[in-house]
């Protein structure tokens, strides 16, 4: 067994961390998380954090749940691994597959299981090429998404992500892929342009997007009912209703990146409800399984998975899988996770808690940092600004999120900087008093803010 300082070292010298400056985690070294408990974990030195972001938005029973280790332990017992191909296929899989459709209540007919919700959304833009030549329409390929979406990092699923960091030096975005506007009325809407006109204005830019490009050509529009790594983005008011209907209008697939939103983040078990969105195809990851097996699923509608099927048919096979598409232990902890999620109101309780954190941060609003404080349920982001009635951001942009992320954790905090929106999503199990206790947390780190930015 290594020792703590060893350990250290040798993560600098051997380990090449995701979304991580290199050559500052040269100098810096990592922070080692050891174990977690609820809504906290625990360094290697014994310090306590709120997991005030529930891991990457994703551990929605929070930490150390025994019934998800239980789970998992049974099925590693008894068939800890087996594939989905060629008419394979085991009981998890299967009840996952059903409970997943039964959710929807009829409005998705299958799913297909990857690992991830970069493969999922991967696994999105081929069943989408796939389906239109299936259908005879072999130029209806390109897929619209948003500036500052994410939807992953594969190179596909990169592509329609709408971050520069995403696609700078990796020759992205394919070229199949086209962005729209942000629907982030705060910043970009103009003087005195309701969110309704808002969302008209966007409406009408996604129109003349498809126009010129020809909707021939275009395939699919793929959205997240609210946009989380792009800053906690919630939508304006009708907006989705007027996106779907230029969709609708030009034959355009809508596509529900639900990764984030699944399972209860925002208060109803699929973000699609809380929006009135009526998507063709829903993609999930993160709470399926509390990111403690990692599995993702994509949904696809009775008209979309009847025209695959017959493709496959005329094709001579569905040509694409993952090994661990469907994994047997994966799938047994999503059904124990969704279990918990039901029984213990879960859902329930993010709505009654994300008012309540709504509630504590809109009461720092007069702050002279503070911009503008937005989400829904149990996600929310407060946008740092360096002049309070220009909006006037900080420059460097990002120079108060990131040290707002960094300072956060001498407070036993750990949140997300996104430029210079703080970000929360803490594990739906948070009580009312463990929501009072993160914001105050958070307090204590603007404060710090407030001191470094005036200095």
């Amino acid at each position: 067994m290594s020792s703590l300082q060893d350990s250290h070292g040798i993560d600098v010298r051997s380990h090449l961390h995701p979304y991580t400056n290199v050559i500052k985690h040269r100098s810096t070294g990592p922070r080692v998380i050891e174990r977690g408990q609820g809504i906290y974990v625990y360094d290697d030195q014994g310090k306590q954090y709120i997991e005030g972001m529930a891991g990457l938005w994703s551990v929605a029973v929070g930490f150390g749940e025994q019934r998800l280790v239980e789970a998992a332990t049974r099925q590693m017992s008894k068939l800890p691994y087996y594939h989905t191909f060629t008419h394979k296929s085991h009981l998890p899989a299967i009840e996952l597959a059903q409970r997943l459709v039964d959710y929807t209540e009829g409005r998705m007919a299958t799913a297909f299981f990857t690992n991830s919700g970069s493969e999922a959304n991967d696994t999105v833009v081929k069943f989408v090429w796939y389906y239109n030549n299936a259908l005879g329409r072999p130029l209806k390929k390109k897929i619209i998404a948003r500036q500052r979406a994410y939807h992953g990092v594969t190179v596909a699923s990169a592509s329609l992500t709408g971050l520069a960091g995403n696609h700078r030096d990796f020759d992205l975005p394919l070229p199949q892929i086209k962005h729209t506007a942000c629907p982030h009325h705060y910043r970009y809407a103009k003087p005195g342009e309701s969110e309704e006109d808002f969302a008209t204005r966007l409406a009408n830019e996604l129109e003349a997007l498809i126009q010129q490009e020809g909707a021939d050509t275009v395939a699919a529009f793929i959205g997240e009912p609210l946009m989380g790594a792009g800053g906690v983005i919630a939508p304006p008011r009708t907006y989705w209703q007027k996106i779907q209907a230029v969709c609708r209008k030009h034959d355009i697939l809508v596509i529900a990146d639900e990764v984030i939103t699944g399972f209860g983040r925002l208060g109803k078990r699929f973000g699609s409800d809380v929006y009135g969105i009526e998507p063709d195809i829903m993609v999930f990851s993160k709470q399926i399984t509390s990111s403690y097996q990692p599995l993702a699923a994509v949904l696809l509608s009775p008209q979309i998975n009847e025209v695959i099927a017959e493709n496959s048919g005329k094709v001579g096979t569905l040509g694409h899988g993952y090994t661990a598409s469907g994994h047997p232990v994966a799938t047994a902890v999503a059904l124990e996770n969704l279990k918990i999620i039901d029984e213990r109101g879960l859902i329930e309780n993010a709505a009654e808690c994300g008012a309540l954190l709504h509630e504590q941060l809109r009461a720092l609003a007069d702050h002279p940092l503070v911009g503008e404080v937005r989400g829904e349920g149990l996600i929310a982001g407060v946008e740092l600004v360096a002049d309070k009635a220009t909006k006037r951001p900080f420059d460097p942009l990002g120079k108060a999120g990131g040290y707002a992320y960094e300072q956060a954790h001498e407070h036993g905090l750990i949140v997300r900087g996104i430029q210079d929106t703080v970000a929360f999503c803490p594990p739906l199990i948070i009580t009312p008093d463990e929501v009072r206790e993160m914001v105050t947390r958070f307090k204590r780190t603007l404060d710090d803010v407030t001191r470094y930015v005036g200095a």
